[in-house]
């Protein structure tokens, strides 16, 4: 699974320093991965982002100075086509939906393998939206009205719901094809449009929906009625 051009340009975010040194040494098993910098905490996460501009930060929750999840929503914010992987030890899900919420492309566990990690990279530079299966379960038990934590459950409930008629045609099909888990690209091929245009798509639904992120649109469709389990 690769689509991009050249080698993938990322940016390690992660306060303790014998954690990032081993992850960037881990993944030049892949020739097409480059580290380009490593940042020790969200403020200077932030900071290099906006200077290099990397293809993907790979991004821990807890750091000083700044937060991940902060660091997430204003890379976002400014960089949008920057794919943010969280990798973190915590899979409480107040910070899964706040990181969503604020942009993450995917959710990893320290956990996880290696190759779990560099198959992530390379998942969200397609489009795709990986997740450790312990949060996936945890995002379909909120999806599915069973709360995963009961005494956090209503925290997540949208207080306002977009009128689905204010959706085009077009729109619409795009959420079906997010929730079918395809990438832009494969958007792009089926709707017969070009990947700019499935972008541009995009950026109007997250806009008319209140969201940040493809999963988040999804999530947020199913909540409100608009999508079922397994469409």
């Amino acid at each position: 699974m690769r689509f991009m051009p050249g080698p993938i340009k990322i940016l390690l975010a992660d306060d303790h320093a014998m954690f990032r040194e081993g992850t960037a040494e881990l993944l030049k098993k892949a020739p097409d991965l480059v580290v380009v910098a490593e940042a020790r905490d969200g403020q200077q996460a932030v900071e290099l982002a906006r200077t290099l501009q990397p293809d993907v930060v790979i991004m821990d929750i807890h750091m000083p100075q700044m937060s991940g999840v902060d660091a997430t929503r204003r890379i976002h914010e400014f960089l949008p086509e920057v794919h943010i992987l969280v990798l973190t030890a915590y899979d409480d899900e107040q910070y899964v939906f706040s990181l969503l919420q604020a942009g993450a492309s995917g959710y990893l566990l320290k956990t996880a393998p290696i190759s779990d990690l560099i198959r992530a990279i390379y998942q969200v530079c397609a489009g795709e939206l990986p997740f450790d299966p312990k949060i996936t379960r945890k995002l379909v038990m909120h999806v599915s009205g069973a709360p995963v934590n009961p005494s956090r459950h209503n925290h997540h409930v949208l207080e306002y719901q977009t009128p689905r008629e204010n959706l085009t045609d077009r729109e619409t099909r795009v959420l079906e094809l997010l929730a079918q888990g395809l990438s832009n690209r494969e958007i792009a091929q089926e709707l017969s449009i070009s990947h700019r245009t499935v972008q541009a798509h995009l950026a109007q639904l997250f806009g008319k929906m209140h969201v940040n992120s493809r999963l988040d649109a999804v999530l947020t469709a199913m909540r409100w009625g608009w999508l079922r389990l397994g469409q």
